[in-house]
């Protein structure tokens, strides 16, 4: 069970150490795993060598006693619950008097200031999660089956026997896992430290043994038949974990997975939705983490990481009892919205995230994620002023992305006329000049799309004799973050925006030569072409596609155009039944080309496309 030695001898501020300790006594694990230490769970638990007690309020906080695992679970629910219907601080005040005595509540009140850190990115929240995160995994380790180090080596040598471990340590296992994965989260975004980022890289591994072990535990326990009172809170923790590992990593490129085989990780897609499946439906606290987690998948992954092919149907099913359980949970109202919005319900998914805005104060946070989808409903209709507004918003309120609120600001302005313009007392140039100083870096590395913007900024560069204005820039964004597989539930949505491209152009054909005009033409062909393949005008795509494809030896700078282009050819050739055809293209797309914007991307979407198509990527 990845188990380390006494929690006194561990410094809370080395988990560099602690988790190498971790690392170097997994031995220990597999004792834990075999069916002989598992042959007297029962009759331990009968007999009362059980560590929890059970406390009274008047004691509440107190650093003298601990709190019971019944206990524990059933105000964490009261608290999840709460957290559920927007009573954020509520379930903070709840779960925060018990968090150092209490690994459930440690958890808890651990994660919503994660959570809260994530969704502000301010340093201040991201420390305050960090402190929270190192205190509640103090908590677990407290519960946690003690193992010495000669314990562990010992365990090299010989195969013997091991004391049994409580139920209380299995669930201490389960919690310390989720803090461990936790806390990387934001060590990757703390700083750009590179001890750091190796120290993020270790506690995931840390935690991905420990689901892994307590998968085994998990089997063991059912093939024996072992009763124990909380057995089903203890399998839904490990459904989220071994669900949400296997579905994270099944997402990723094929050059990645075969490096993380060779050091122990492995992702199966259809293992990992059938977890978080059966977590979802099950009864357990972590039952609406499971759900929330496939929802995000559903509605937000498989678009942007994937081919914008989403399950609405399964996604509907899972939300439906939880949003008649939370009808105004500004959590369930957002995946409701974004499930709206992908059936083509345009305007219902307005109405819907309006309401998500208004049912809440406490966590602003949640607004900006609506401002964000909302911006992007009154791109696809082309309601410049409104998306406007949205953007603005979202660079006065929000710290998430400045560099990428602010280029989007300037793209949406670039789509209106000069007088309206004028109107908002905003200046286009100025802003696009912003964007390079705004950008910031994630565990050492830039974020892409933030690259992105700043290298289409450089044409408003002050070096530049005079700007070169982009080529229907929003929309440009609006492909990038895979929009059009949105817009094609509308035909008159993408009606719209094939006027506006050819309107563009023509422009473009009247202009005079420049550096810039192959890779505009280029940009206008792609666009074209993808809002022709959502009319269902493929021989009209394809001259598209193969123009810019054809285009290539012209391009000066935006030569992530090539390879994305290929990407679109081969779904065109799916949707006409050229299998083959298609597979190909995604891989000249991933083997031909490198180093171009949003490249990391673009090979998720093409690792999606094959493993959505059955077929096996080839070296």
């Amino acid at each position: 069970m990845a188990l380390v030695g006494n929690g006194a001898e561990l410094e809370a501020d080395e988990d560099i150490f602690e988790d190498a300790l971790e690392t170097i006594s997994m031995p220990c694990a597999d004792m834990a795993t075999s069916s002989h230490s598992f042959a007297s769970c029962h009759t331990k638990q009968e007999s009362g060598q059980h560590r929890s007690s059970n406390v009274s309020r008047s004691g509440r906080g107190s650093s003298s006693v601990k709190m019971d695992l019944e206990s524990g679970l059933e105000e964490c629910a009261v608290a999840l619950n709460l957290f559920l219907n927007n009573k954020f601080t509520d379930a903070l005040e709840l779960l925060q008097p018990w968090a150092k005595n209490s690994m459930y509540h440690a958890l808890g009140y651990s994660t919503i200031v994660v959570l809260q850190a994530i969704m502000t990115f301010e340093q201040q929240d991201i420390q305050n999660g960090i402190s929270a995160m190192k205190d509640a995994l103090q908590t677990c380790q407290k519960y946690r089956k003690k193992c010495t180090v000669v314990e562990s080596f010992s365990s090299f040598l010989s195969r013997g026997s091991l004391e049994q471990m409580t139920e209380e340590e299995m669930h201490a296992e389960i919690c310390y896992a989720e803090c461990l994965l936790q806390k990387a989260a934001l060590t990757f975004v703390q700083d750009e430290n590179m001890i750091n980022f190796i120290k993020g890289g270790m506690k995931i591994r840390t935690s991905y043994q420990i689901y892994k072990e307590c998968l085994s535990i998990l089997h063991v326990i059912q093939k024996n038949g072992v009763e124990q009172q909380f057995f089903y809170e203890f399998e839904g923790g490990v459904k989220l974990g071994i669900g949400a590992f296997n579905l994270m990593l099944s997402l990723l490129p094929a050059r990645i997975i075969r490096l993380l085989e060779f050091i122990g990780f492995s992702g199966n897609r259809e293992l990992g939705l059938l977890q978080l499946r059966e977590g979802a439906s099950g009864r357990s606290m972590r039952s609406p983490l499971c759900c929330l987690t496939m929802l995000a998948f559903h509605t937000y992954i498989s678009l942007i990481l994937g081919t914008g092919e989403v399950n609405l149907v399964e996604a509907e099913s899972l939300l439906a009892p939880f949003l008649q359980q939370f009808p105004n949970g500004a959590i369930m109202l957002f995946y409701h919205a974004r499930i709206e919005l992908l059936k083509g319900n345009v305007e219902k998914a307005q109405e819907v995230f309006r309401k998500c805005i208004t049912v809440q104060e406490e966590w602003k946070q949640f607004h900006h994620l609506c401002y964000w989808e909302l911006m992007w409903i009154c791109v696809f209709q082309q309601n410049w002023m409104k998306a406007y507004y949205y953007s603005d918003l979202l660079c006065k309120e929000s710290k998430w992305s400045k560099a990428t609120y602010v280029f989007l600001k300037a793209a949406i302005l670039s789509m209106l006329p000069e007088e309206d313009v004028m109107e908002t007392k905003e200046n286009v140039v100025t802003l696009f000049r912003q964007v390079d100083g705004l950008k910031q870096r994630i565990a050492g590395k830039s974020i892409p799309t933030e690259k992105f913007a700043v290298r289409k900024s450089r044409r408003y560069s002050p070096s530049l004799p005079a700007p070169v204005k982009l080529v229907l820039p929003a929309l440009e964004m609006m492909y990038i973050w895979n929009g059009f597989p949105v817009v094609c539930k509308r035909k008159d949505l993408s009606e719209n925006l094939l006027l506006t491209i050819e309107k563009a152009e023509a422009t473009i054909q009247n202009e005079n030569f420049s550096d810039y005009s192959a890779d505009d033409e280029c940009l206008v062909k792609l666009l074209k072409g993808c809002c022709l393949k959502n009319l269902q005008r493929p021989l009209q795509a394809e001259l598209c596609f193969s123009h810019v494809i054809q285009s290539e030896k012209l391009l000066k700078f935006d030569h992530y155009l090539v390879p994305f282009t290929l990407f679109e050819l081969a779904f065109l050739y799916k949707s006409q039944g050229e299998i083959d055809k298609a597979i190909k293209a995604l891989e000249t797309a991933r083997n031909n080309y490198k180093d171009y914007s949003m490249e990391s991307r673009l090979h998720f979407r093409i690792q999606a496309a094959l493993h959505l198509w059955k077929r096996p990527p080839s070296d």
